[in-house]
């Protein structure tokens, strides 16, 4: 792989489940990792950015993602560290990827949400990336997870 081609991809997994632990809903949707995204991953190579991605938020806004969002359009309540983790992996062709995990559980939002972000803290902070996608209704009992890979690749 030579790094002057390096760029950088995501895929989201959500995986609605019901208070029985039946999967109700799931879906994989590709990302957009912002401008703001890849200024502080460079600034983190140089030791200039300020903390590690921590939270994950969800939010209302249809609003397609875009390379110079720096927020969620439509946020729910404030950004979650329930059950989060961030796993550094290889997959066979030697590119590396972290996954983020969230787990929204039975004491967050209950409604349709339609899009998610990956930030630095759990207000302002920076958002490294940002999706959306067709709504998913989480009922009262409902845990929806996510599963966000950022993935080095080469082109």
């Amino acid at each position: 792989m030579h790094l002057d081609s390096l760029q950088l991809a995501g895929l989201v997994k959500l995986v609605l489940t019901g208070p029985d632990g039946e999967i109700k809903d799931t879906r994989e949707i590709k990302n957009l990792v912002t401008t703001r995204g890849k200024e502080y991953i460079t600034n983190r190579m140089i030791g200039t950015a300020d903390g590690v991605m921590t939270h994950m938020g969800v939010g209302t806004s249809t609003q397609a993602a875009a390379a110079g969002d720096t927020a969620l359009v439509a946020q729910l309540s404030g950004r979650s560290l329930t059950s989060f983790t961030a796993t550094k992996v290889q997959d066979s062709t030697l590119n590396d990827s972290i996954d983020y995990v969230c787990a929204f559980g039975t004491g967050d939002w209950v409604g349709a949400i339609t899009e998610a972000g990956i930030f630095n803290a759990s207000s302002a902070g920076v958002m490294l990336c940002r999706t959306t996608f067709s709504a998913i209704n989480k009922a009262t009992g409902d845990t929806l997870t996510i599963t966000w890979r950022v993935k080095t690749t080469a082109s």
